[in-house]
């Protein structure tokens, strides 16, 4: 005798929009464009607009498993084919437009995307791509009818009187590929049911937290790591969302005030600015501002004091693209309330924690197999597994996992005894000298606390006692001067002595990443030669 069931609902993210519609249809939602214009929208909006893609999609033979490709900034059009490229049974690819020509290539023709809905900003991008892109079928632009069919023509031949694509709940939705900081780029496949998963996990008070009420501006870009799930997430909290397709200052800050912004998520660059601007301008910190989330990179304590200091939460996010990618958050500990203010501080420095849904661990550097303890101390290579973790690459002929189903995430780190993560270093980036690790991300932050640096990235380089030592490349803030002696004192302060570099170079830029991060593969060719002092 069966004793009861519960219903076969599968677990696919339209169903995400259609709630948004049903349940908060009018909020409404804002894009700020390229030109300084403005639309305004709402989540019913959407619905119908995505619709009409399915159908767009579908009138040119689109079929299920099928890659939709998208180069763009964040605005609602660029929301509406989250959902239009999925609705017709279809794969969203968003492309980051940051990355080289040959990335470029290998990751379009790797996809093999048939169909590519562009920013008219990209349009140089695209007539260059073009005779390298011959998957590509169709060309839509998002905000002009130029370089190719506008955006708003195409669907608008479209009466939305159509169904979202069924099918299995393990079906992929998404594809996003990295970096490729070493060798291609991989890539990352998101299922509807890991990405549903992911999106309800970060409606958390301990993630996102956001409800009907929130106004969230996501500064990250949508093209990058799955704008960490907030087109997701927004949607299952019916939030209303304000995009820009510029990240200037100046326009963010004044969003910021005149939509009210509750909770705004970025990198620690975007930050800088922001603060930068609200100081130049001396309307100060933004009244409806609550809460705000920095991944990317960690955010300097200093950052996290003004913030903290104005009232708002702040909270580190740490994840990859593998992690879809939210991995852990910097949330309150249980002992918060009797926390001084500088230790808060120290809490919000670090990581975070895990949401429900992920588990972490550190294993030896030398020996993986001896998982290590959380005392706060004993740093090892971080491995995470879960149910919105990577299992294989795109294509891939090996698994990304070990059969314990655990991911090397490329971290070194700490878990301290509260669960909280601290990040030391990238397994390639830690510097053994003498037999003793140094934490090339701990020096680099300690040399970022000195008035003088705009910017500091510390490499490994041949000794022939040490084996290795640390070389610190430095960008001074512009009028502001400082010399080698004086930063190496600074930070015998603030490290241990043996850690102090042995020498400070200053340059004008630091080379970077096609995602904005610091390229320590290029800093050390640049520096394979470099000679110590006698």
């Amino acid at each position: 005798m069966q004793l009861g069931a519960m219903q076969d609902w599968k677990l696919r993210v339209t169903h995400l929009l259609d709630h948004a519609a049903r349940e908060h249809g009018a909020r409404e939602l804002v894009s700020h464009w390229a030109d300084g214009t403005e639309s305004r929208t709402t989540w019913a909006g959407i619905r119908r607009d995505a619709l009409k893609m399915t159908q767009a999609l579908q009138r040119i033979g689109i079929q299920p498993g099928d890659r939709i490709a998208t180069l763009a900034m964040n605005h609602h059009r660029h929301l509406v084919t989250w959902y239009g490229a999925v609705g017709a049974g279809g794969i969203l690819h968003t492309i980051n437009p940051r990355l080289f020509d040959d990335q470029l290539e290998y990751i379009v023709a790797h996809a093999e995307d048939r169909v590519l809905l562009f920013d008219k900003a990209f349009a140089p991008i695209v007539e260059r791509m073009r005779p390298r892109w011959p998957t590509i079928e169709r060309y839509v632009c998002f905000d002009s009818d130029e370089p190719a069919i506008h955006f708003e023509d195409w669907i608008g031949a479209e009466n939305g009187h159509a169904a979202w694509a069924d099918g299995d709940e393990n079906d992929p939705c998404m594809l996003c590929y990295t970096s490729g900081t070493t060798g291609n780029p991989k890539g990352v496949l998101y299922t509807h049911r890991s990405t549903m998963l992911h999106a309800i996990s970060s409606l958390q008070p301990a993630v996102f937290g956001m409800d009907a009420r929130t106004v969230m501006m996501p500064i990250v870009p949508m093209f990058h790591a799955a704008s960490w799930g907030l087109p997701w997430a927004g949607a299952a909290a019916g939030a209303k969302f304000v995009y820009s397709a510029v990240n200037d200052a100046a326009v963010l800050c004044d969003l910021f005030r005149r939509e009210k912004v509750t909770a705004s998520a970025g990198v620690p660059t975007v930050w800088l600015a922001f603060l930068q601007e609200i100081d130049r301008s001396g309307m100060g910190m933004p009244p409806s501002l609550k809460q705000v989330v920095c991944g990317g990179s960690a955010m300097p304590s200093s950052m996290i004091e003004r913030f903290m200091g104005e009232g708002i939460r702040v909270a580190h996010a740490w994840g990859m693209t593998e992690t879809s990618p939210i991995g852990t958050t910097g949330t309150e500990t249980w002992d918060w309330d009797d926390l001084s203010f500088a230790e808060q501080i120290g809490i919000k420095a670090m990581q975070g924690r895990v949401p429900f849904g992920v588990e972490m661990r550190c294993v030896d550097l030398g020996d993986p197999g001896i998982v290590l303890p959380r005392d706060g101390k004993t740093a090892g290579a971080l491995q995470v597994r879960g149910p919105w973790v990577v299992k294989r690459y795109f294509k891939g002929e090996k698994e990304a996992v070990d059969t314990g189903q655990w991911f090397d995430t490329g971290d070194v780190a700490v878990i301290h005894p509260n669960g909280t993560l601290q990040l030391t270093d990238r397994t390639k980036d830690v510097i053994k000298s003498g037999g003793e690790w140094i934490s090339s991300v701990e020096l680099e932050n300690a040399a970022v606390g000195h008035p003088a640096v705009a910017e500091a990235a510390a490499i490994g380089v041949f000794h022939p006692k040490w084996d290795e030592r640390p070389l610190l490349v430095v960008v001074r803030k512009a009028g502001v001067d400082v010399g080698s002696d004086d930063l190496r004192a600074f930070l015998a302060t603030k490290v241990a002595k043996w850690w102090v570099p042995d020498d400070i170079v200053f340059v004008d830029e630091i080379p970077h990443t096609g995602t904005g991060k610091i390229s320590k593969k290029d800093l050390r060719d640049q520096f394979r030669d470099f000679q110590w002092a006698a």
